[in-house]
């Protein structure tokens, strides 16, 4: 597991910090790829105050691995959601897991 730094009780990889042209380009995709993704809830990027889409880390990480399940291992758009899901499910019970054992005495 790889450590992260915490800033104001917020991941380094949750900060919201690249504008759609940028993550696009991190990611090798079109900017409305991006826009797809996020209407489909694959994504779901944070808004500046002006309404722009902000990306963090965490989710170009999320875009490519997107990317791999449908480009590399041939996935659909509906079986990359489930797989998502999966692993959205299997981080938190990890997550879970780790908060029981500090619990544990010794």
């Amino acid at each position: 597991m790889r450590d992260t730094i915490i800033i104001t009780d917020v991941e380094v990889d949750d900060q919201p910090v690249y504008v759609i042209s940028v993550a696009a380009r991190l990611c090798e995709m079109h900017p409305q790829t991006l826009r797809t993704y996020e209407r489909l809830g694959l994504v779901c990027p944070h808004r500046s105050d002006s309404r722009n889409r902000l990306y963090s880390p965490r989710d170009i990480e999320r875009l490519r691995r997107i990317q791999r399940l449908t480009r590399e291992l041939g996935v659909n758009l509906a079986g990359v959601e489930v797989i998502l899901e999966l692993l959205d499910r299997i981080d938190q019970y990890q997550k879970e897991i780790e908060e029981l054992r500090a619990r544990i005495p010794g």
